[in-house]
């Protein structure tokens, strides 16, 4: 009895160690996504101008944006919405007829039926009320197991307000968001937990997803929007002579992601 004892100490030791060290232990995919001109075919933030006043800003608002302050600048834009009486049941109608990108659905869907093997995070520069709204009113937000943009929520007075998602240094990335930051912060806490990704696959479009896509490996793929900045930008560092390390796969629409992903769990 004690030497069967001893032996399933030693088993549970040795499960636990492999759990944290052994990448075999839990080998799945990761697949992160923009969700701007990616999973929806436009601009969230632009979008809510539809609930504006003659559907347009006024000149001096829309003449104030920073490069670099989007954030801010979507805040004096709730601001605007707020002072002209546009409560938060109008911005959630507005919002929720946001299209998807053609075979977003079946795309999301396909990741959905099959969790066990794809882990899915969303890294955004939109913000945590639009994101819950579209992706809940279409039945998709359980596809995801993270979102990572930036804080907004409605004051007392009803007014949307929305924060930076977090401090950082890179000079390359707007000031409320480095989604190279943000990637490898989830990666090192998923392989505090036992996870390590067999692959990653980055689906996205614009200049601010060029940043967590330099710092891929060479196992892993980019995969930006035909035509979009992403796509221009890892065009011109192979040009420049200074590709990124990772595979680089363009897609039109999401049809053509369902069949690389299909591809990739039947290796």
């Amino acid at each position: 009895p004690k030497r069967k004892c001893l032996g399933n100490v030693f088993l549970w030791f040795f499960s636990s160690v492999c759990s944290v060290n052994c990448p075999w232990t839990a080998m799945k995919f990761l697949l992160v996504f923009d969700f701007d001109h990616t999973i929806v075919d436009e601009n969230s933030d632009t979008w809510i101008v539809k609930c504006a006043p003659g559907k347009k800003l006024p000149n001096g608002l829309r003449n104030s944006y920073q490069p670099g302050h989007w954030t801010e600048y979507m805040g004096r834009v709730f601001v605007y919405l707020g002072d002209s009486g546009v409560k938060e049941e109008e911005m959630k109608r507005t919002m929720t007829t946001i299209p998807f990108t053609a075979g977003m659905g079946d795309l999301l869907r396909f990741i959905g039926e099959n969790k066990e093997l794809f882990d899915c995070i969303i890294v955004s520069d939109s913000n945590t009320v639009f994101i819950d709204w579209i992706l809940k009113a279409a039945d998709f937000h359980k596809v995801f197991d993270e979102v990572f943009t930036n804080p907004a929520a409605f004051s007392s007075t009803g007014y949307l307000t929305v924060q930076n998602f977090h401090t950082h240094h890179c000079p390359k990335c707007p000031k409320n968001l480095c989604k190279r930051k943000v990637l490898k912060e989830f990666l090192d806490k998923q392989l505090e937990r036992g996870v390590s990704y067999t692959q990653i696959v980055y689906i996205g479009d614009g200049g601010n997803d060029l940043c967590p896509v330099t710092s891929l490996k060479k196992n892993d793929i980019a995969m930006p929007r035909h035509g979009y900045t992403l796509e221009k930008r890892i065009s011109q560092l192979t040009q420049d002579h200074s590709p990124v390390e990772c595979s680089v796969l363009v897609w039109s629409t999401a049809v053509e992601i369902v069949s690389y992903l299909k591809l990739l769990i039947k290796e």
